[in-house]
C-alpha cells in the first residue's frame, strides 16, 4: 500500500493539461461562467477610459485652492456642470471650476476634485473651504490598465467578476479550454438501476449520480455508460469504449481482490500501466490508477495519454477517493495553472475523534466558523464506509494521520473542505 502523500504525487505526475493551442473553444460572456481562459484576455481599451472624477464636487486647478481653508475659502466661478455620460465643452481657467459627478469626465485644465462636503455653494460660486490634496481623487486614464497589456492571464476559471471585467472591456468572445471529458461506469451484479425494483441482495447504483454530480461541479463533462455486470467481457468492452472518448475514466467496484473483481486484469490487458493499486487511507483502500497510451481515432481533437481511477465501491469510499485524487486531476487537466490542489485548513474538533492508527483516516462531517475559528462536527451515526446516509449535508472531511489514534475534543486537526 502506498502512503496517501505518495499516491497523490504520482497522480498529480501523470496528468498533462489539455492542449492550449488545439483543446480549446470559443465561447461568449453568456456562455462563459465556469469555464477556463486558454489564452490571455487582452483590451483595446485603457481603464479607466479618460481622466474622470471619483467623487461627487467640483473639479478645479489646484493652484487655485492650494492655500484655502475655512477661515480663508478659494472663491472660484462655476462655468459647467459635468454629469457622468457627458462631454466637457469648456476648458477651466484661473479662478474657475466644474461642478461634477462621479465618473464624469474631467474637463480641460482641472487638475484635482475638492468633494462636495468641502464646498459651500452659492448661486455660480462655490467657495472651497478645505485644502485638497494635488490630484486628489482624480482616476487618471490608464491607471488601472493600459490597453494592449494582458488583461486576465491564462488558466483562470471565470467567475463573476473576470466575465465582467471581460465585458467592461468589450470582450464578448475569447478563447476557454473545452470541457474534460468523464467517462464513469459502475460495476458489480449486486447493483440495481434507481428506477428498478431491488431484488433480494441488490443495491442501487447511488455511485454513478454522486460521482457525475461531482465531474460536472468540477467542470467537467460527465459520460454516464451505466452499470456494467461482473462479465469479463463485457466489462473489456465498456472500458475500450470510455477510453477511447474520454480524457479520464472512473470506475467503481472491481478493485479489490474477489474472484469477481477483474477490473486490473482488464486494465492490464488493454495495455495500461498500473501505477497505483492501493493506498493507506480509510476508507478508500482499494484504489486503482493506471494511465495509457493516445487512443487511435479517438474523438477528442488532441491525442494524449488517458488516466484510469478504479475507485471502491462502496459509497463513502468512493466519494472519498474522489475528493482526495480524482477532483484535482480533473482540475490540473482542465487548464487551471492554480488552487487545483486539495484544500486543507485547521479547525477545532468539537468531537472526539477515533481512528485505529494504521492508516491515514477520514471522517466526515461539517466544517463551521464559530466565533471566528474553524470549527469541525463530526457526522453522527457510524463512520462507517457502507453508511451513504450521513454523508448528506457534509462538507469536510477530518484528517488523521497515520499513528494518530486519537485527537481530544477541542484540539486541532487538519480537514480537508470537500463542498
Amino acid at each position: 500500500m502506498l502512503p496517501v502523500s505518495e499516491a497523490e504525487a504520482i497522480i498529480s505526475n501523470l496528468v498533462h493539461p489539455l492542449n492550449s493551442e488545439q483543446d480549446t473553444e470559443i465561447v461568449d460572456l453568456l456562455t462563459a461562467d465556469g469555464r477556463i481562459l486558454a489564452k490571455p484576455a487582452i483590451s483595446q481599451l485603457d481603464f479607466p477610459h479618460w481622466d474622470n472624477s471619483a467623487m461627487d464636487g467640483y473639479a478645479v486647478r489646484y493652484e487655485d485652492v492650494q492655500q484655502a481653508n475655512a477661515e480663508k475659502s478659494a472663491v472660484l466661478q462655476i462655468i459647467e456642470e459635468i454629469p457622468a455620460g457627458y462631454q466637457p465643452q469648456a476648458t477651466i481657467q484661473k479662478g474657475q471650476a466644474a461642478r461634477i459627478f462621479t465618473g464624469a469626465v474631467m474637463p480641460n485644465g482641472a487638475d484635482t476634485i475638492v468633494i462636495q462636503e468641502n464646498t459651500n455653494r452659492e448661486n455660480n460660486q462655490v467657495s472651497i473651504l478645505v485644502t485638497p490634496k494635488p490630484q486628489e481623487f482624480v482616476r487618471k486614464r490608464a491607471s488601472f490598465y493600459q490597453a494592449g497589456s494582458e488583461l486576465l492571464p491564462q488558466g483562470i476559471k471565470l467567475n463573476a467578476p473576470e466575465i465582467a471585467v471581460l465585458a467592461a472591456a468589450q470582450c464578448n468572445q475569447f478563447s476557454v479550454y473545452r470541457k474534460a471529458r468523464v467517462a464513469i461506469l459502475s460495476t458489480g451484479d449486486e447493483l440495481a438501476k434507481v428506477n428498478e425494483p431491488l431484488q433480494p441482495g441488490q443495491i442501487v447504483d447511488s455511485n454513478q449520480y454522486a460521482l457525475a454530480t461531482l465531474v460536472r461541479q468540477a467542470g467537467a463533462e460527465a459520460l454516464m455508460l451505466g452499470i456494467v455486470k461482473d462479465e469479463p467481457e463485457i466489462l473489456k468492452q465498456t472500458i475500450t469504449q470510455a477510453l477511447s472518448n474520454a480524457d479520464i475514466v472512473i470506475s467503481s467496484g472491481g478493485v479489490s481482490v474477489g474472484e469477481y473483481d477483474y477490473v486490473e486484469k482488464i486494465l492490464d490487458s488493454l495495455g495500461g500501466k498500473i501505477h497505483i493499486r492501493a493506498v493507506k487511507m480509510k476508507p478508500g483502500k482499494p484504489l486503482t490508477v493506471a494511465s495509457f497510451p493516445p487512443t487511435p481515432h479517438s474523438p477528442l481533437p488532441t491525442p494524449h495519454s488517458k488516466l484510469y481511477f478504479g475507485l471502491p465501491g462502496n459509497p463513502v469510499s468512493a466519494l472519498v477517493t474522489f475528493w482526495r485524487f480524482v477532483l484535482p486531476a480533473i482540475k490540473k487537466l482542465s487548464g487551471i495553472k492554480s488552487g487545483w490542489e486539495p484544500t486543507f485548513i485547521k479547525a477545532k474538533t468539537s468531537y472526539e475523534l477515533r481512528s485505529d492508527g494504521k492508516r491515514e483516516s477520514f471522517v466526515w462531517g461539517k466544517l463551521s466558523v464559530v466565533d471566528s475559528v474553524h470549527q469541525f462536527d463530526l457526522a453522527g451515526g457510524t463512520q462507517a464506509s457502507g453508511n451513504l446516509i450521513n454523508l448528506a449535508q457534509t462538507n469536510a472531511l477530518a484528517v488523521l494521520p497515520v499513528g494518530t489514534t486519537l485527537i481530544t475534543q477541542g484540539n486541532e486537526v487538519e480537514v480537508l473542505k470537500v463542498d
